[in-house]
Parts: C-alpha cells; structure tokens; sequence
C-alpha cells in the first residue's frame, strides 16, 4: 500500500512538471495582467505600463495594468497571491509590500515571504535628505550637529507613518544617533509643499517627487543615501562621501509572480524584463527623474528583499514605529 502511494505521489510530481513545462512552451497565448497596488498616475504605474509595454512587443501578446491601490499596496498583492501561478497575474511591487507591512500590521492577508517568486528588479530610486534654505544647514554633517546641539528641534515631515520616506528618516535617525521631530502626511505632496513654504525644516524622500523644487532652488539637498551618486544630480556627495555609509536606503519596484509559477516562465519574464529597462523609452525615468533602471536575476531580486527585510524590520522594531 506505501509502495502505490509511493507511485501515485510521484507520477503526481511527474505530471506536474510536465504540465509545467507544456504551459511554459505555450507561454504566452493571451493577455498578461500586471497588478499596479498604488493609484494611477503614480510612479508604481507609470513603471508598470513602461514595462508592460516593452514586454508586450517582445512577446507579441497585451500587457494590460490594473489598478488596485488599498492597505499600503497589500490589497493588490493579495489579488496576485491568490491568482493563478501561470504568469498571466503579475505584481508591480515595492518595498512596503516586500519588506515593510508584515512588520507595521498585526495581520497580513498574504504570507510575503511564501505568496510569490522574485521575477526581477526594475528601479531603484534612492533617497535624499532635503532641507529649507531657512535652516542654514548646507551639508549632512551639519544636519547631523545641528540635530545633536538641539534634539528634537528639527521636524522632519515624511507621506505618512511606515512609508518608505519615513523609514529612511528613521534609519537615518538611528545611525546618526540624532532626535529629530517626525511630522506625518497624507501623502508625499503636502509634506513637500509644506518644507517649500518653511513650516518644516526637512523630509527625507525620492527623487523624482522633489527634483523640479531643488532644481529651483527650494530646497537645500544634503546627500543621497547611496553609495555612487545620483546621474541627475552629479554634485550631490552619497552618504558615503558625507561620512554616514550606514545611511542606505531607497525604493525599489520590482516583477512578482505568484509561488508555483512554472521556473520556465520566470525565466522568460526575466530576460523580458532585462531587456525592456534598457530600450530607450525606459531611458526618461533615468534622464527626468533620478532613478536607476536594474532588470537584475530573480535570484538577486530574492537577496535585496531578505536584506531589505532585515533593516526594515529591525528600524521598525527599535522606533516602534506601528500603522495608524
């Protein structure tokens, strides 16, 4: 009786992965989806349409992106974990999903680590610290002095708690051993607006959001948190430079499918994807906005999201940072 369970399970196996690979062949014969988790018009979207665009040349099939913004992006990635693993259901995801919200909510409708399969980095966009002229403040070591000689007097506005400008600002807070006043938003807008009137001193933030307003001359830039500059602003030193190489942190967007989905098409994906963050209408993300296009392996997208875990979540824990 072991011995036919025995066979059964592995003809099951051997069915599986023969279906898998006959799917594979066939990939695709119809239309992929890309969930977009945030709303349209934002920076998850337009990345999602560059590259479904891009995809759906190469693999002569309609790439359409849906919508589906709620819960910090978990409602979106909860509709691509439950999909179907046949690489028709793909999610445009970031850091919040990946690495951030299983620490901020008691609860997650999906398991992050177990729900999908890394299919490749597409940006990343590292953060800046900004400030208002009004503060004097030229550099991040006199940010880091400043900070130190009056502790939490500076207030530092963020597009809410848990967000990914807010954790940077965290991190940089807890590196640099500072105090410095959190002041939390409805968005990354109204914070921005609010350091460009001087009724916040600074936000740490991404490039594309602030860049018109240093280009300006509306806010005062102190570094990036990187370790090589940014293209767009060559003059700018990285956190390295500023003697703070602890201080690294960015978004980042990246290709997910759901766990099971054959290896065959993953790979497919891949490729794809490495191929479309190098055609050149992909190019004006990098010339317009500041961010760095990657298209890396599945592999190496896995190991930004354990790391990114890690930091995230230990930031998360000292800071007792929690969702509203």
């Amino acid at each position: 009786m072991a011995k036919s369970k025995s066979l059964v399970a592995i003809a099951a196996l051997f069915l599986a992965c023969v279906t898998g690979h006959a799917a594979a062949q066939t990939y695709p014969n119809r239309a992929i989806t890309i969930i977009a988790p945030f709303p349209a018009g934002g920076l998850v979207d337009v990345l999602a349409r560059a590259v479904g665009e891009e995809i759906s040349k190469a693999l002569g099939q309609p790439v359409i992106v849906e919508n589906k913004p709620g819960a910090g992006g978990n409602l979106g990635a909860e509709l691509v974990a439950k999909a179907a693993p046949d690489g028709y259901t793909l999610l445009m995801t970031s850091p919040g999903i990946q690495a951030i919200n299983q620490f901020l909510y008691k609860t997650m409708p999906f398991d992050p680590d177990a729900a999908f399969v890394p299919i490749s980095l597409v940006a990343d966009m590292p953060m800046l610290v900004l400030v208002h002229p009004k503060t004097n403040i030229k550099t991040l070591k006199e940010l880091i002095a400043a900070a130190k000689d009056n502790p939490g007097k500076l207030n530092f506005g963020s597009a809410g708690v848990g967000t990914t400008g807010h954790l940077g600002q965290a991190l940089l807070v807890h590196v640099a051993d500072i105090k410095i006043a959190h002041v939390p938003y409805r968005g990354a807008a109204p914070a921005v607006n609010d350091l460009i009137a001087g009724h916040i001193d600074g936000v740490v933030d991404n490039p594309p959001i602030v860049m018109a307003h240093i280009k300006s001359g509306a806010v005062t830039p102190l570094a990036v948190a990187a370790k090589e500059r940014l293209s767009v602003l060559p003059d700018l030193p990285t956190s390295v430079e500023a003697g703070l190489p602890d201080w690294q942190a960015s978004s980042w967007f990246g290709l997910m499918a759901p766990a099971g989905t054959p290896s065959d098409i993953v790979k497919r994906l891949q490729a794809e994807t490495a191929k479309a963050v190098r055609q050149p209408s992909m190019q004006r993300f990098v010339t317009e906005s500041g961010i760095k296009l990657v298209g890396n392996s599945s592999d190496e997208f896995a190991k930004l999201i354990r790391d990114e875990r890690k930091k995230w979540g230990d930031i998360i824990k000292s800071a007792n940072i929690q969702a509203n």
